[in-house]
């Protein structure tokens, strides 16, 4: 899994890179464009490999936890990670009510999980550890990595086709054959065009990811249910307490902090809700029935 992953983050890597190479190709019209936009390429991808973790942290204002501030929260994070095989990765807060987590962090060895103060105080133990094992799963699997590149990567692609869609419409640049003008396909790549391709990669990644973290979930703590019961909470409170930060980060979070009316379903960077409990209530149900299974084949005693 963990080979795959990184497959398909060099993959999206090598995407998202390729639109901001065009579009730098395109509205300049020669040669120039194109070492423009490798040279933004280059600046961006290495960024968001190495501090994506921190862009998104700073983002929601997540603030480091000392053990000291929240031993029973660590010892409980550190059992999780036991069961999951991986390191205890660095723990934060995000100062909102807002109940919402994500995890963050380019490997296993370099990772954050991040807990809002809303979370903490709303779920009981069980399901606080279900959302955890969530996010150790996305750890573990390195979709942390994916996550954060497409968004850090989607947003540049975004503020770079303002930037030199302002720089065409004011500063004519000159095209192949010596023209001078502006070049309207380019523009509405630009701002329109690229950064919905980077969004709905983004999204489509996000979406398939969510799954198997969930089934991670249920595997690390053997209790499909408690995250179940995590999800619907966390979908009913999510949308009257909503969380404040920069939206293209939003596939991060164990539920999608966005709001869900209007035209911002089109842009749902989660599967649905309902969806994702009806296969974890299949899940549970797989798990009674094998357990039956066992016990009337089991000699008796």
């Amino acid at each position: 899994m963990a080979a795959i992953n990184q497959f398909k983050t060099l993959a999206l890597l090598a995407l998202l890179s390729g639109l901001i190479v065009l579009a730098g190709y395109l509205l300049v019209g020669n040669e120039t464009g194109l070492y423009y936009g490798l040279g933004f390429a280059a600046v961006s991808s290495f960024g968001s490999w190495y501090y994506s973790d921190q862009a998104a942290l700073a983002a929601f204002k997540a603030k480091p936890t000392p053990r000291e501030d929240a031993p029973e929260l660590f010892e409980r994070l550190e059992k999780l990670c036991d069961r999951a095989g991986i390191p205890t990765p660095a723990l934060y807060v995000v100062p909102s009510e807002s109940p919402n987590a994500f995890a963050t962090g380019r490997d296993p060895n370099h990772a954050a999980i991040a807990l809002t103060e809303g979370i903490i105080d709303l779920l009981p133990d069980d399901e606080l550890d279900a959302v955890i094992a969530h996010e150790l799963t996305h750890v573990r699997n390195r979709d942390t990595l994916t996550q954060a590149v497409a968004g850090t990567l989607a947003g540049s692609l975004t503020f770079l086709g303002r930037i030199l869609t302002f720089g065409a419409l004011y500063f004519p640049m000159a095209r192949a054959g010596g023209r001078r003008g502006n070049n309207p396909i380019a523009i509405l790549f630009l701002l329109v065009i690229a950064p919905m391709a980077a969004g709905l990669l983004r999204m489509a990644i996000s979406r398939t990811r969510e799954y198997a973290a969930d089934a991670g979930a249920a595997e690390i703590t053997e209790n499909p249910l408690a995250l179940v019961r995590a999800l619907e909470t966390l979908e009913a409170m999510g949308q009257k307490v909503p969380i404040h930060g920069n939206p293209a980060f939003s596939a991060l979070f164990i539920v999608n902090p966005l709001s869900k009316q209007g035209m911002m379903t089109l842009f749902m960077t989660h599967p649905s809700t309902e969806d994702r409990i009806q296969r974890l209530k299949a899940i549970a149900e797989k798990a009674l029935t094998d357990s039956a299974s066992t016990q009337v084949l089991s000699p008796s005693t």
